[in-house]
């Protein structure tokens, strides 16, 4: 299978540049087959400590990121009758935590976001597919935005044994290579090790 991707800073926050990633790659490869909406921030803190700036910022790109995304890809692919829309959650789109109250609105909204896109796409007809990713702890920067110092302390002991990224990119290749016919809807990745 010939492959080939491009990637390009865009911010998430911003619909225009979201478009302009889009037009990008319209204009590189004629087409858009697959959009994967992975941007998102863990600022972990407790509600009552009433961080809304945090709450916007947390709000802004991992759901309305994911809104942007969708809004900006799915009238190319319905024109082309075909595409994949895979959207990053999190476990925490399944269980919520102390702490963890805004971060898991978000990634439920995501899963409920996707899970409707599906179900008004089969309705249409467009043939596009989408898969809810959902990974518990991976090798990344997120817990570099956690400002509640005990909070951080708390995660990363859960990420001590994180998953490394490729093992993540392993089952979204494997989502993407599904045939066309058949739709893995959601996949929930974690360590071995991780509690919950």
């Amino acid at each position: 299978m010939k492959t080939e991707v491009i990637a390009k800073s865009t911010d998430v926050t911003n619909p225009q540049d979201v478009e302009a990633l889009v037009q990008n790659a319209i204009e590189i490869f004629g087409r858009v087959d697959v959009l994967i909406n992975n941007a998102g921030l863990i600022p972990q803190s407790f509600l009552g400590d009433n961080n809304i700036d945090e709450w916007n910022q947390t709000i802004d790109v991992n759901l309305k990121g994911v809104l942007y995304g969708i809004g900006a890809v799915v009238p190319k692919m319905r024109a082309q009758k075909s595409g994949h829309i895979i959207n990053i959650a999190s476990i925490a789109g399944h269980q919520v935590n102390p702490g963890g109250a805004v971060y898991c609105a978000t990634k439920f909204a995501v899963r409920a976001l996707t899970e409707a896109l599906r179900q008004e796409e089969v309705t249409v007809g467009s043939h596009i597919r989408t898969t809810i990713v959902s990974p518990g702890a991976i090798e990344t920067e997120l817990l570099n935005h956690i400002t509640d110092q005990g909070l951080k302390q708390g995660m990363e002991d859960v990420y001590k044994d994180a998953l490394n990224p490729n093992e993540v990119a392993k089952a979204l290749v494997n989502a993407i290579d599904t045939d066309a016919s058949t739709s893995i809807n959601e996949v929930v990745i974690r360590p071995t090790r991780q509690l919950p």
